[in-house]
């Protein structure tokens, strides 16, 4: 999973050939720590054809008020610099997959 700061998110996310599903996340979220090993799943299933990143927040605060990200976790889907689709909050595996499946 890619590591995203202010410096790198344009290249890696706005720049990149493949779709980007970005975790906007906190340290002290408890649903932001349950999505993570989620997130991991998902990876490793869709690997092939999406690429996930996770940005921190408030390290960034600059790139998820860009986003007009308000809480976390936030999950945006971008493909050719926009996004497409944002999950709101944790969310079970199977929902995510339905979610990521109708944009991909």
């Amino acid at each position: 999973m890619i590591e995203l700061t202010t410096e790198n998110f344009d290249a890696e996310v706005l720049h990149s050939d493949r779709p980007v599903l970005v975790d906007f996340w906190a340290e002290w979220c408890p649903p932001c720590r349950m999505i993570a090993p989620i997130l991991d799943e998902v990876e490793a299933e869709y690997g092939d054809r999406l690429t996930i990143a996770k940005i921190n927040g408030d390290l960034h605060p600059e790139i998820a008020q860009r986003y007009q990200v308000l809480g976390y976790p936030t999950l945006n889907l971008y493909r050719d610099g926009e996004v497409v689709h944002q999950i709101i909050g944790a969310k079970p595996k199977r929902a995510l997959k339905a979610d990521l499946d109708a944009h991909l």
